[in-house]
This record gives structure tokens, sequence and C-alpha cells, in this order.
């Protein structure tokens, strides 16, 4: 005799004798409550979803719209109490007109003047036969022996010069143009040792001694230090190579990079002051000689040049340095530059109006200084804005266009949803076929009238 044993799903309804038509058993209830919870709950979700699209693209009911904020700014008139102004720290300042200075700063490096640096070139290939100025760093005179040089074509120039001269001693009482002759080709051997560099009295010692010498030494067209020497005692050297490099350190050049938006402060005579970490507690003065015409891409600034006596030579070449001019604006418009509040997409003040409210407004800003800010576009003379705490008065704005928003989309009242927006919101008990709506005392369970 087999036996059949009839499987029922939990919770489904039925009498004791397995009558899947008969009442739900005890335990059926709960589940039906809490599916209906459930999707009572949904239905309210979906409920609140449609009508915030549909009231996004509609405007608010006339009755409940409670002040205009400026378009596009998303902000609230604000109106505080004396004693909430005090309280958060509100103070005002006026819009005024006037002149703007700044300082404007650069981080600089001291460097040679580039016209008060010669080059000492030879023009004729030959060999150092002797260093008279021999390290770098040497001060030299004007005029000061460098080195002397060997030269085949010297030599040979020389001997040109004696025979010229001899020629010129030999016609001199012949005819007019054999003296003319002779006298130009001892002009043109003298003007050829000049043009190689080689000095006026050592030309005239030649002609003097009648003697050629060996070499011939080549001086100083500056007066200087000397801060490069590539030649040495005995090498060959070719026309036109450097021998020695000479600057006129008397004077010196700083130059710094001005950052883009100070560029137009700067200009060419401006008055600097010029500071030295090697030289703590002194500031030296000089003038802008020139401002480069290019632009770095990568750091947005343009090299400065700044003109420096250099008495003493204490400023050497390679120092660092820091120099700062003043910048001023002609007379316009400024506000305390803690007035404005800059979000990266707008700037925005807080403007008084003749009641006492405080205006979110946007304005343009253009050049400022440590303490103020220019204003282009947005204010006019003589009005009253925030001029402190004004992130905590944009708060406060916000705070009012979010309530009105929220009370515009419900129905409710502006000023009950401000009232009511720190209470916590009734909670949603999901009504149940025959239920009461009423949530049951504690201690006793929820169930079905019917049944009980």
């Amino acid at each position: 005799m087999s036996e059949t044993t009839h499987l029922r799903p939990l919770g489904t309804g039925g009498d004791a004798g397995g009558n899947p038509f008969g009442p739900p058993a005890a335990g059926g209830y709960r589940h039906l409550r809490l599916l209906a919870g459930v999707a009572g709950l949904a239905a309210l979700a979906l409920g609140a979803y449609v009508l915030a699209k549909a009231g996004s693209g509609a405007p608010a009911a006339a009755g409940h719209r409670h002040g205009a904020a400026p378009a596009g700014s998303g902000a609230m008139p604000v109106t505080l109490s004396a004693t909430e102004r005090q309280r958060i720290g509100v103070t005002f300042a006026p819009v005024a007109r006037g002149p703007l200075e700044r300082l404007v700063r650069s981080v600089a490096q001291v460097t040679y003047d580039e016209t008060r640096v010669a080059r000492v070139v030879p023009r004729v290939d030959g060999y150092v036969e002797q260093l008279f100025v021999n390290y770098t760093g040497q001060a030299v005179a004007r005029g000061e022996p460098l080195f002397a040089i060997y030269s085949p074509m010297l030599v040979a120039a020389q001997q040109e010069l004696l025979l010229a001269q001899r020629l010129t001693e030999q016609v001199a009482g012949g005819t007019p143009d054999a003296v003319q002759g002779a006298r130009e080709l001892l002009e043109s051997a003298r003007r050829r040792l000049l043009y190689w560099d080689v000095p006026p009295e050592e030309v005239d010692e030649v002609l003097r001694t009648r003697t050629i010498r060996r070499t011939v030494t080549l001086r100083s067209p500056v007066a200087g230090v000397v801060i490069e020497k590539p030649v040495l005692a005995g090498q060959r050297i070719m026309a036109g190579e450097v021998a020695y490099q000479i600057a006129d350190l008397s004077r010196v050049w700083i130059e710094g990079e001005v950052f883009e938006p100070d560029l137009p402060a700067a200009r060419v005579g401006q008055a600097v002051t010029a500071e030295f970490p090697a030289l703590p507690g002194e500031e030296w003065t000089g003038r802008i000689a020139y401002i480069y015409p290019t632009l770095d891409p990568e750091t947005r600034t343009a090299r400065v040049r700044v003109e420096v006596a250099n008495p003493a030579l204490r400023l050497k070449p390679g120092m660092y340095a820091t120099f700062r001019f003043t910048a001023r604006t002609p007379d316009v418009l400024s506000v305390p530059r803690s007035a404005v509040l800059v979000t990266g997409k707008r700037n925005l003040v807080f403007v008084r109006d003749s009641i006492g409210r405080l205006l979110p407004r946007e304005v343009t800003i253009g050049r400022g200084t440590d303490d103020r800010v220019e204003i282009l576009r947005g204010l006019t003379e003589g009005e009253t804005v925030v001029a402190s705490a004004t992130f905590l008065v944009d708060a406060e704005s916000n705070l009012g266009s979010a309530l009105s928003g929220m009370a515009n989309w419900s129905g409710m009242d502006a000023t009950a949803a401000h009232q009511g927006h720190d209470q916590p919101a009734a909670q949603a008990i999901p009504a149940l076929p025959g239920s009461t709506g009423v949530r049951p005392p504690p201690g006793r369970p929820a169930g079905n009238p019917a049944r009980e």
C-alpha cells in the first residue's frame, strides 16, 4: 500500500486538511503584507520619479513662487537680521572707483651685459708664442697685452712694409708720379698689418727700427674680466678662432620671467627693485631695458631684462635674484577681493538693496591686487556689497533656492518647507486590504482583523 505525500508551498493558503481553497494560514498573511509593502514602496518611488520628470520642464505654479533668482545663477536673495549678520561675520563695503597698485615679482638670474662682452680673435693663422694673461677670471685693462703670436704671414707683411719704406726714400727726388706710387705702396703695406689687428704702435716701431719682429703682441680691446680662455701657450691657432672672451662687469643684466597676465604692467624704463639671496638685507635699483617679444608656451611667461650698476663687482653672473616693480592700473571700479566668490564657472557677489536684502549678482572681474579686484561688468559705483562671509551667504542663498524648488514640486508653501526642512519625514506604511492603516502597539503582532 503506497503513501502519497502532498507538498504545499510554504506560506500558501489552505486549511489543515490541505484544501487549497480554504482560508489562508496565519503565516500566509505575513507574507502577503510583506509583498504588499514592497509593491507600495515601488509604486511611490515610480510616482515620485514621474512627477519629478514632469515638473522639471514645466514652470512652477504662480502661487508657489517665493522669489526670483538671477537667470542661470540658481541662487536666491537672502535676508539676514543684524544679529544673524553679526553671528556669521557679514560686513559690507562700497563699490569704489580709483587706481589699483600691485607688486609684480619675478625670480631672476644675473647674467653678462652682452653689449659689454668682447672676443679676442686673431685674423691670421699662427702659433701662440707666449701668454701674458693665462687664467680665467683675471682682470685686464684696455690695451693690456694678452698673448704674442708668431705668424709667417705677419713676417712677410713686415718685409713688404720695409721694402715699401726703402722704395719711398729712393724715389723721393724722382717724378711726382713715382713719389706718389711709392707712398701708396707704403701706406698699403701699413694698412695690411693694421687690418690684421697689429697695434699701430708696433707698426710704427718696425718702421722706426727697420727690424722685422718675429712675433706680434695682441692686446685687450676692452677693460673687464676674462670669462673664457681656450688658448694655451704653444698651440696653433687659426684665423677666426676665439682666444679670449672678456666681459665688462661694471654693469650687469638681471633676466627674469614675468607671467602673461602681468606683462601689460611692464614697460621699458620702469624702475625695478632687486634683491639677492647672497646679499641679504640689500636692495638694488635698476630699470627695465628690454622685454622679449616671445612667450614660453609651457610656462606662459616672457623674459624681462633689467640693467643694474655693479660697483665693486659684487654681483656675480649666475647669482639668483628677485626683482619687483609696481603695476599701476588707471581709474577702475573695484571691490574687496573677499567680496567675490569664484566658483570656476562664474564670479558672484551679493549686493545689498534698499530694503536690506542681499541679492546675488554675477560679475566680470579684471586685474587684482592682494586685497582688491577690478570689476569690469556687473556693478556700478556706489553700490554696497558683502565684503566678508560671502561663502556663508551663498550657502544660505543656495539652501533657499533648493527649498523653494522642493516646495514648488510638492505644492507646499516655501515658508513651511524652510521651517520643516530639519524635521524627519513621516514613515509611510502601506495599507493592506482590510487594514486600518494604523501601526499596531508595541508587542502586539499585526494581524488580519477578520482572522482575529
